[in-house]
């Protein structure tokens, strides 16, 4: 027989890390202990918790160890946003992006090498599915983002505020995982977020929302699109399993599960000619009459794999003013990174595709991606390797 697999601490909640010390006889607090090292000094090495004893250090060794993604390489854009590619157990490679802003510093994560929901407009969708990334592995990122940007020096401010879980993947669909990240990236022996700037993006899985209710209260987006289920379905294939009625629900009960007054944000990508008439945004305003929510428009950020095109500005201004005048709080998310890949729509990765849809794609757009930026930051990554 082969040897037990060892625990990897660095993905385990302080629950679940509690229950690990009260099965070796421990208080509880060195859950706590172990936590600290590893996420707020950067420790790598169970030998170097120096305020664990010499004899519980061994027993740790024998039984666990502390494992965390590989940084292949990174990408730095002009506007100081940062990229790096993760490569993860299964040989697959992800994205995670750092964006600056005033204020304060957002890390988008990914949850999955790849995605099995296939929408229109995401890069990510068109390679495929590989796997599900696992809690030390999505938790790894944002250790590495604090590694890289600053380090683990106690004196310094801890450079990311706000972790989106927007990546590559639909986290609903690694929920587990997903929910013991999530919740070491709010404790406050390991990360500290407030439950304000972590969130959730979701393209609409119904019944993990539903589930959320007994595991977190992080924040949650809708990723819509689209103000109807006709067109919905047809740019995301989900709405045909979930559809938009089912999905607000959801969301409405998730809301009033919270001891705040916090709304969802309802993301909204506009493409040109598909979702960006005026009407859209009528219909759009009276769809969310009845949902408190905030909205986020986001003009599509072009890649090789798509025949999609940017909305011209003034579409863009005339969609937000439409809902500005029903009353909403609407922003436009200003394009950031797109120069590394890696604004939002534009993640690849490199997926090892276990449902040969990126063969499919790529069969259909053979020049597109001889040309892509997104392509030329692989080949570079390839030849560094």
């Amino acid at each position: 027989m082969g040897e037990l697999k060892k625990i990897n601490l660095a993905g385990l909640s302080r629950h679940k890390l509690r229950a690990m010390f009260e099965k070796l006889d421990e208080k509880p607090f060195r859950a706590d202990q172990v936590m600290k090292w590893i996420h707020q000094r950067g420790a790598t090495e169970i030998n170097s918790m120096t305020d664990i004893s010499k004899s519980l250090r061994g027993r740790l060794i024998e039984i666990s160890e502390i494992l965390l993604p590989r940084i292949l390489t990174s990408f730095s854009s002009s506007d100081g946003s940062h990229k790096w590619i993760v490569q993860v157990e299964s040989g697959s490679k992800v994205e995670m992006v750092y964006i600056p802003e005033s204020g304060r510093g957002t890390l988008c994560i990914s949850s999955q090498a790849g995605c099995s929901l296939d929408c229109s407009f995401c890069a990510t969708g068109k390679q495929g599915f590989n796997s599900n990334l696992s809690a030390a592995e999505i938790i790894g990122q944002l250790w590495w983002a604090n590694k890289k940007l600053t380090g683990f020096n106690e004196m310094k401010e801890r450079p990311v505020s706000n972790v989106v879980m927007m990546g590559m993947g639909e986290p609903l669909l690694n929920f587990d995982n997903v929910m013991d990240a999530i919740s070491i990236m709010m404790e406050d022996c390991a990360y500290g977020l407030s439950k304000r700037k972590v969130t959730i993006s979701t393209s609409g899985v119904v019944p993990a929302i539903e589930k959320m209710r007994g595991f977190t209260d992080a924040s949650l987006a809708i990723s819509l699109h689209a103000p109807n289920d006709e067109l919905r379905s047809q740019i995301m294939p989900i709405n045909k399993k979930y559809p938009i009625e089912q999905l607000l629900r959801s969301v409405k009960d998730y809301m009033a599960s919270l001891n705040d007054k916090r709304v969802p944000v309802i993301e909204y990508t506009l493409i040109k000619g598909v979702n960006d008439h005026r009407q859209h945004a009528r219909d759009l305003a009276e769809l969310l009459k009845s949902l408190p929510c905030k909205i986020n428009l986001i003009p599509f950020n072009t890649f090789s794999l798509s025949n999609y095109e940017r909305p011209s500005n003034s579409s863009v201004s005339n969609f937000r003013k439409i809902l500005k005048d029903a009353g909403y709080t609407v922003t436009v998310r200003t394009t950031r990174a797109d120069d590394i890949g890696a604004a939002c729509g534009q993640l690849v990765g490199d997926v090892a595709d276990q449902t040969s849809r990126s063969t499919r794609y790529k069969k259909r757009f053979p020049r597109e991606i001889q040309s892509s930026n997104i392509d030329r930051n692989l080949v570079a990554l390839a030849e560094k390797m």
